[in-house]
């Protein structure tokens, strides 16, 4: 060989395949992997249930904390004491809460005659309707079901579920209290609070957390601010149609409507169904028609309009994601799980938003090419 040639190198080894290093074992691997990750998740999911009579206040408190953080760093900065302002907000939103309720109650009170009087007469034709079904329903029939209804609520059965809603009502008033109390320091001490939690990140770990807590608060407080305005909305127009069609109840219908718009796709829907029956009953057919006509319309108007208008970047996902997070919700923590279910996936999408920077996503969900719209 000549002075200049070059050795050919040797060929590189081969690595040698074992159980594991084949395609089926690294498919094994990422499976016992993933078994391990959804164990976890499971036993994070048992943990958190166990404890809902403590998690669910303190995330109801971050909620409303998050909603009355733009009004408590407006006081703070006209030189507004904290302990101040926040007795400020809390009294506020009690007396709110007292005259809605005072108003339900003056409602009732005084539509309750003309409502037993209406649904006297509604029952009358319902079941004149019955009588001319295509199958017959005898009044042997009707007495058995009532028959059946009295005997339920003589049972133990009975008893013991309203044993059980007792229990319920303790619990609720003790989770209650404590969401209140738990408030009450959010509001008072949350950027302290929230400082002390960081102490253990430093440089870039100290910046992500510090977005993901501000992205957190954006996020669920534009949420509460917005679907509040929503379902004001949606009470607002449901109840002047009730009003106009001179449906007994209308203001506690209104209210419950409100309500139940915090539940999002379903709850206004649900809430005007039972407007409508209450129509039914007590007004007639066509006025119940004339409801779910309106109920309709709010609607269509609530996602055509006031959703993209309102909602703004407060809640970014997909009509499928929030069905989907209402459904794995509820089946966890029912209707408490049904309200919490959209705004915690939307303050988990955020936090993926700003992980690596204040818009720069996490690697993973990066867009690679333009989506199909």
């Amino acid at each position: 060989m000549g002075l200049f040639s070059r050795t050919p190198d040797p060929a590189p080894a081969r690595p040698t395949r074992t159980l594991w290093t084949d395609g089926f074992g690294r498919l094994a691997t990422r499976c016992i992997q993933m078994i391990a990750v959804l164990a976890i998740v499971a036993v994070a999911i048992y943990g958190l249930m166990q404890l809902s009579l403590v998690l669910i206040p303190v995330v109801l408190a971050l909620i409303f904390a998050s909603a009355f953080n733009p009004l408590m760093a407006f006081m703070r900065r006209k030189g507004v004491p904290s302990v101040l302002a926040t007795i400020i907000a809390l009294v506020g939103s009690l007396l709110i809460v007292t005259g809605i309720v005072w108003l339900i109650v003056w409602a009732v009170r005084t539509q309750w005659d003309e409502l037993i009087d209406s649904a006297n007469d509604g029952i009358t034709q319902l079941q004149g309707y019955v009588e001319h079904l295509p199958f017959s329903i005898d009044q042997a029939q009707i007495d058995n079901l009532r028959d059946t209804a009295v005997d339920f609520v003589t049972s133990a059965q009975f008893g013991s579920g309203a044993l059980a809603g007792v229990s319920a009502t303790a619990s609720f008033l003790t989770g209650l209290v404590l969401m209140m109390v738990v408030l009450f320091f959010f509001l008072k001490d949350g950027p302290a609070i929230w400082e002390f939690l960081l102490r253990p990140f430093e440089g870039e770990r100290y910046e992500r957390a510090r977005r993901i807590g501000d992205k957190t608060v954006q996020t669920l407080g534009g949420y509460a601010r917005g679907t509040s305005i929503i379902a004001a909305a949606d009470a607002i127009g449901i109840g002047i149609g009730l009003a106009i069609l001179q449906v007994p109840l209308a203001v506690p219908l209104a209210v419950i409507v409100f309500l139940t718009a915090f539940i999002p796709i379903v709850g206004a829907t649900a809430a005007g169904i039972l407007a409508a029956l209450v129509a039914l009953v007590t007004n007639g057919p066509l006025a119940a028609v004339i409801v779910i006509g309106i109920v309709v319309l709010v609607n269509q108007l609530e996602g055509n309009f006031l959703q993209p208008v309102v909602m703004g970047r407060s809640l970014k996902l997909h009509a499928l994601v929030i069905l989907l997070a209402l459904t794995a919700g509820t089946i966890l923590g029912n209707i408490i799980g049904a309200v919490l279910a959209v705004p915690i996936t939307a303050v988990a999408w955020g936090i993926v938003t700003v992980w690596n920077g204040e818009n720069e996503p996490a690697a993973p969900m990066k867009k690679k090419r333009p989506e199909i719209a």
